[in-house]
């Protein structure tokens, strides 16, 4: 009977690929709740076309938190690779850094929104042209957003307690792939603002 020592090494991971499974099976049904929010404000825009308050111009201050958001995914793409080399410290900092981040960005955002909702497409109706849909896709994502903030503070606190290492690292890959999914979205979101009200301005 072989020995212990010559019988193949037993994967200690399986726990780890079952929720990688679970972990694309939210973002999946996560793209498909934007994807089809992101088509029905389109239909709307469409429709609202030759509405005036609906080509009124949204802030700048997006775009000044979309910087904060490609920020975020730098940071947790680096960190991705801090961690494979079992640089525990640097991940944290790395995780931690892209919280803090993360929590401009929400501030950033609701800056943004309440600008808006302070605006004369509101002002003058109940949310008049586009505003209001651009007011309400933007906080469905800055909710989301929360969530990962949540996520990065569990993920930096187990890796400060040594819980991840070259092998066991999956949730530090995960929040990556979150965070970068955020982006692309929110990046599809601006695009789609930009292209169907005023543009962007300091003020509205």
């Amino acid at each position: 009977m072989p020995s212990s020592a010559t019988q193949p090494p037993i994967d200690r991971l399986p726990t780890d690929r079952r929720f990688q499974q679970g972990g694309w099976l939210f973002l999946g049904s996560l793209l498909v709740f934007f994807v089809s929010s992101i088509l029905l404000y389109g239909f709307y825009a469409y429709s609202r076309r030759g509405d005036a308050l609906s080509a009124l111009p949204i802030p700048m201050t997006f775009l000044v938190s979309t910087v904060c958001l490609l920020g975020i995914s730098f940071l947790v793409h680096i960190a991705t690779r801090m961690i494979r080399r079992e640089r525990r410290g640097i991940t944290a900092i790395l995780i931690g850094g892209s919280a803090v981040l993360a929590i401009v960005f929400t501030g950033f955002q609701i800056l943004s929104m309440y600008t808006m909702l302070s605006g004369p497409a509101v002002q003058q109706g109940n949310g008049k042209g586009l505003v209001g849909m651009v007011i309400v896709l933007a906080f469905l994502h800055a909710l989301h957003v929360a969530g990962g903030i949540i996520a990065l503070g569990l993920v930096s606190v187990r890796l400060l307690q040594g819980r991840y290492d070259h092998e066991r690292h999956w949730p530090v890959d995960f929040a990556a792939q979150y965070w970068h999914f955020l982006d692309l979205v929110w990046l599809c979101m601006l695009l789609v603002f930009w292209t169907t009200t005023g543009g962007f301005a300091w003020s509205t």
